[in-house]
């Protein structure tokens, strides 16, 4: 009888997503126990993401079904206990301090370095790559890499800041081909390891650090992939960091998944799973945190490449699986598709977005064009 009740509220929920339990499309999901319904309609995505980790529904286009949901604005019809909890933890407490600033490296980052190397392309960019007129992973994120150096104007000698290096991608172009120092920063043991061991020869360090313990002076910071991790109560001690370690004449380019609002919380099943204390930051949270410290000169908009390049991870995921299977369960399998393939969906709903913004500390004071 309940199990009625939850499954036609869902069938409501996805009425004007044009999305049927059931139905032929491959949009449409199709259930295998019951107790999706009122997960779902009570507990929101983590409901939803739990029961699809655990095999209670199937859905062909994972992607264009969360294309669906998130533009009808389905999300809005649902605010889960758990949803709140986000809410409030987030408005109440850091999530984000010191002390807690490692969490997302070690459970996230470091996952494997297998299961990263197999996903992202050959320099190990794990981040949104530029699409236009690239033809493969490979060739869309080192056409955003020298879209950010380009944005930064670089030229030799010069000593650079990489705030989250990753697995050295970045840090490692920009010494090879921009005649650059490079020091590049990480919360993630592994990231620190392989970034080191990618980058031997070259002049690149690596530190495991907080970003607000760091001292030194740069001529050009970026930081890609890195700031949804900084959270709202930090924002401004980011910038104020940036600012104290920029040198006068300086530019700072930040990479960044924005949302559409003002953002306080975390995603419930997000943060469970993938990131932890994760937070997208909005257009105004940044402008607030580096008024008075920075000039803008630059906010470039490319959301819908994030769409492919989430596409095109889960692509060589699924390929690579039969090689990971024996160090990763069917529960992380479906877990970490159901995370690639829903972001896919919410770039393409324009639920969240992806801006490079570029800033200087001066204000540039010769003709400049910038980049695309």
């Amino acid at each position: 009888m309940f199990s009625n009740i939850f499954r036609k509220q869902l069938e409501r929920i996805f009425e004007p997503a044009d999305i049927m339990i059931g139905g032929s499309r491959p949009w449409d999901i199709h259930v295998n126990n019951p107790a999706v319904y009122r997960r779902a309609v009570t507990e929101a995505n983590l409901g939803l993401g739990e029961t699809y980790m655990a095999g209670y529904w199937e859905c062909d286009a994972l992607d264009e079904f969360f294309f669906r949901l998130l533009s009808s604005k389905a999300d809005e019809k649902v605010l889960s206990p758990a949803t709140l909890l986000g809410r409030y933890a987030g408005m109440l407490f850091n999530l984000q301090n010191p002390s807690r600033s490692f969490t997302v490296g070690e459970r996230h980052y470091n996952t494997g370095n297998d299961l990263f190397e197999a996903m992202l392309d050959k320099k190990m960019n794990y981040s949104c790559g530029y699409w236009k007129e690239a033809e493969n992973l490979d060739d869309a994120q080192e056409h955003k890499l020298r879209l950010v150096f380009s944005k930064l104007m670089l030229e030799p000698g010069m000593n650079i800041l990489d705030i989250g290096c990753g697995w050295g991608g970045a840090a490692r172009y920009a010494a090879e081909h921009y005649g650059v120092s490079v020091t590049g920063i990480t919360v993630s043991s592994e990231q620190a390891e392989l970034s080191r061991e990618r980058c031997r020869g070259l002049p690149v360090t690596i530190e495991l650090i907080d970003y607000r313990k760091l001292v030194g002076s740069f001529d050009r910071i970026y930081s890609i992939g890195m700031f949804e991790h900084v959270g709202y109560k930090n924002y401004r001690t980011y910038f104020n960091m940036v600012q104290r370690c920029l040198k006068p004449g300086g530019l700072t380019l930040l990479h960044t998944i924005g949302g559409n609002l003002p953002c306080s919380s975390v995603d419930p099943w997000v943060c469970k799973y993938i990131f932890p204390n994760s937070m997208i930051p909005s257009a105004s949270q940044i402008t607030t945190a580096y008024e008075e410290l920075f000039t803008l000169e630059d906010w470039h908009v490319f959301t819908w490449d994030y769409a492919i390049t989430l596409k095109t991870w889960n692509d060589n995921f699924e390929r690579f699986w039969p090689s990971l299977r024996s160090r990763y369960s069917e529960e992380f399998h479906r877990m970490w598709r159901y995370y690639l393939l829903s972001c896919s969906g919410a770039f393409r709903a324009r639920f969240i977005q992806l801006w490079q913004v570029l800033l200087s500390r001066d204000g540039i004071k010769k003709l400049t064009n910038i980049p695309r």
